[in-house]
């Protein structure tokens, strides 16, 4: 799994886990619950952090139509080309100021 996706499912559990882990302390008068907002300032930053750190390390993805990335590995063939007007021998083609093609 992309370690930039990883850190970003597991935020959310991280803040619900801080915030448990507050509550649990405000009950035992630890830290007071009203004052725990810096904490929760932290944990978001750090998250934050390494997302970006992670998102910096990744490899950009793959797009079809574009080189690959990897080395030794081909680019894939490009689409056949398809004539959308046909004429015939006896016929021409004139476009819209009459020119003919």
């Amino acid at each position: 799994m992309n370690q930039y996706l990883f850190l970003h499912r597991i935020q959310g559990p991280a803040l619900l886990l801080t915030f448990g882990v507050t509550a649990l302390l405000d009950q035992w008068d630890i830290m007071s619950f009203g004052r725990s907002w810096p904490l929760y300032l932290i944990v978001l930053g750090i998250l934050k952090l390494a997302q970006r750190a992670a998102l910096m390390n990744a490899e950009p993805p793959a797009y079809p139509g574009y080189p690959a990335t990897a080395a030794g590995t081909p680019p894939p063939p490009a689409p056949p080309s398809t004539s959308l007007v046909t004429t015939d021998a006896n016929t021409s083609v004139s476009n819209e100021s009459g020119d003919r093609r």
